[in-house]
């Protein structure tokens, strides 16, 4: 791993988050100043600039390899082959060219072949958005010749290596210089999920060992998702008997498809007009079909499903339809729009309508109790509003896990009140 005390510092620079984000392009230039102490006074001195762009990070899981190579380079120095390497950037919408990849430098090498390169929808963007490949010679002052470039997508460059045993790219050289078109050749492409998680030996790996035992993280997640089939299971074998043709709504939430926005309400089964699924294989099916087919992102947010059963039920009730509905609904993580949650809830406590929650995994859910409102104080919206009853039942998965009562008995415990007390409020009388 590298020491940064013993490297030799080139200069440092600071700002503002806010200076960089809000420029037109989301760029900024800053001087590079190395700090010189002495006895008698402090002073800086420039050392050259310092660009930093930001921009929206889209999480990827999808990682593509190339394996790339040149034929018939051209020397650029009078006495010494040529000694090439390649440069990857992504244009971004200010026309702006970031790199995000180099290879190593092969010395005298006018036919080189590379070490395979990797490159994830994260680095890049997506799938279709424009990368400049410049293969470069290289100079040990830092002036490197451009030999040759190419604009083109990963999608692209994935089918040129299909195309005809790998159609090759040209490279086209300086206007007006001799030489003729350089070819750049992609021997391999693969994409798929990352495999390529660092080193297992080292602590910042996803995949490090831990001697004294503690989980990595991979571990954490698949424990996780144990317990998110275990929980929908459970409590799915005991619901789906109240419901007469057993078809579930199922929703995501706090996800992003590939290269798309983060969703706080979408359909599970990947459909965009349809949200049921049939029984809880279907459910089972779509929450797997779901985990590999979107990345999981933050922040977490309840009120747009929770808005989205509330119109269920509200749509039920006007066609008045004797139902109740129950909205389970697994997370890990604590929510983060604990007002807006609030507000949802407390026009939700009108409608035949309860939310089981389960918190699963190790994040701090105290927060959640308020939404439980089991210490006897109602919701309040954040218009002063007061929940007409309480509709929420709230349990973290590892409180009960190991212990006499299972999660199913926990979940349920409040939900036969809250129902007579709806049913009761409507003075609605069982049928006979």
């Amino acid at each position: 791993m590298l020491k940064l005390e013993e490297q030799q510092s080139l200069g440092e620079a600071s700002c503002a988050l806010s200076e960089i984000v809000t420029k037109p392009n989301r760029s900024l230039t800053l001087d590079l100043v190395r700090r010189v102490e002495s006895v008698s006074s402090t002073h800086s001195q420039h050392h050259g600039k310092l660009t930093v762009h930001a921009e929206e990070c889209f999480s990827s899981r999808t990682t593509a390899e190339m394996m790339l190579s040149c034929l018939d380079l051209e020397s650029k120095d009078l006495f010494s082959k040529c000694d090439p390497f390649l440069v990857i950037s992504k244009l971004v919408e200010s026309g702006i060219s970031i790199p995000v990849c180099k290879t190593e430098v092969l010395k005298n090498d006018h036919n080189p072949t590379w070490k395979p390169v990797f490159l994830n929808i994260q680095q890049v963007g997506s799938k279709d958005s424009p990368l400049v490949i410049e293969c470069f010679n290289f100079n040990s002052n830092g002036k490197h010749d451009l030999i040759g470039k190419v604009q083109k997508s990963l999608a692209d460059l994935q089918k040129i290596h299909s195309g005809r045993e790998g159609e090759n790219l040209f490279l086209p050289t300086l206007v007006g210089h001799d030489c003729e078109n350089k070819v750049m050749h992609i021997s391999t492409f693969n994409s798929g999920l990352s495999a390529s998680n660092g080193n297992p030996r080292l602590p910042d790996s996803l995949h490090y060992i831990d001697p004294s035992g503690r989980q990595n993280a991979y571990q954490k997640v698949r424990i996780e998702m144990h317990l998110f089939n275990q929980a929908i299971y459970e409590l799915g074998e005991v619901l789906q008997f109240y419901d007469t043709d057993k078809c579930f709504p199922a929703w995501g939430f706090g996800a992003r498809p590939i290269d798309g926005p983060v969703s706080h309400c979408f359909n599970l089964n990947g459909s965009n007009n349809y949200c049921k699924v049939e029984g809880i294989r279907g459910i089972m099916m779509a929450y797997t079909s779901a985990l590999l087919n979107v990345s999981l992102a933050g922040p977490t947010l309840f009120g747009h499903v929770i808005n989205k059963a509330a119109l269920i039920a509200s749509q039920s009730l006007a066609d008045e339809a004797q139902k109740y509905f129950v909205l389970l609904i697994i997370t890990d993580g604590v929510v983060t729009d604990l007002q807006e949650t609030k507000d949802a809830l407390v026009k939700a406590s009108d409608l035949p309508l309860s939310i089981l929650i389960v918190g699963v995994g190790g994040a701090d859910f105290k927060e959640m109790e308020i939404l439980d409102a089991d210490k006897g104080e109602r919701l309040e919206s954040s218009t002063g509003r007061v929940a007409s009853r309480d509709i929420v039942q709230f349990v973290p998965f590892r409180d009960v896990q190991g212990g006499e009562v299972s999660i199913v008995q926990a979940l349920l415990a409040e939900l036969p009140t809250q129902f007579l007390t709806y049913m009761r409020s409507r003075d609605i009388k069982p049928r006979i």
